[in-house]
């Protein structure tokens, strides 16, 4: 099953795309702008990935493919937790000269929309490294979430400490932005 947006599609990440993911994987600039910790990945390496992946698991993970131009990124909703109803979600848009076009906020308003609509889910978390205000701004000013603190020096990047900005939405949150934008009645 795909999940359509406006302008994106979330489908399942195939073998044919790790060429490119094993590229982004590997840009210092991608892994300047996302937590967690990267080294250098091979293509074994990212292969085994490829292989932990399982529609059984609570790490969802997509890809994100534009029609017009293939594969641009990919999003997820990890750390799913059935009994309280929340996951974490995550995106990064590989090429940067696709940014800006509104890629982004359609892969989370359509990220959202499943979330809430189709699984149930009633809140979604992120974070975000304190330096990237593009995707601050698209969270926060664009799809509506909330900014709920930070902790303080969490990422050490070029040689310094960063905080880790925290920002979550609620299923109620999404329906309030819904009725403020009609994002999919446009």
């Amino acid at each position: 099953m795909n999940i359509h947006g406006k302008k994106i599609i979330l489908r399942a990440i195939e073998q044919e795309d790790l060429t490119l993911l094993h590229r982004w994987a590997n840009e210092p600039y991608i892994n300047s702008m996302i937590g967690g910790w990267h080294f250098p990945t091979n293509m074994r390496d990212q292969q085994k990935w490829f292989e932990s992946l399982s529609v059984n698991s609570l790490n969802q993970r997509f890809a994100i493919e534009a029609p017009e131009l293939g594969l641009i990124g990919t999003a997820n909703l990890v750390d799913i937790n059935w009994k309280d109803k929340n996951a974490h979600h995550g995106m990064l848009l590989g090429d940067k000269d696709i940014r800006g076009k509104g890629y982004a906020v359609d892969t989370i308003m359509t990220i959202m929309r499943y979330a809430f609509e189709e699984l149930g889910l009633n809140r979604l978390d992120g974070s975000i490294i304190e330096y990237n205000e593009p995707s601050y701004g698209v969270y926060v000013n664009k799809c509506g979430w909330k900014d709920e603190g930070c902790l303080r020096k969490w990422y050490f990047r070029n040689n310094k400490f960063w905080d880790k900005k925290i920002v979550g939405i609620t299923q109620q949150d999404y329906q309030e932005l819904l009725l403020k934008n009609n994002y999919w009645n446009e």
